[in-house]
């Protein structure tokens, strides 16, 4: 198992909702996450590096 952070995953074990979801595929791939917890909401975007390998994880508090 890969030792990358997984913080869709840590969210929604937090008791973070899955509100929305959207993904993009141009010049990467890009998923966008819409969570919502006790009125709170975030937005998480995960996009694939292609030159550097991994996840890059943006974490957007609305």
């Amino acid at each position: 198992m890969s030792k990358e952070a997984r913080p869709l995953s840590e969210l929604v074990a937090q008791g973070w909702e899955i509100a929305g979801f959207s993904a993009v595929h141009g010049v990467g791939y890009i998923h966008s996450v819409l969570l919502k917890r006790q009125g709170q909401h975030k937005v998480i975007v995960l996009s694939k590096r292609s030159l550097l390998g991994g996840t890059g994880v943006v974490e957007h508090d609305v």
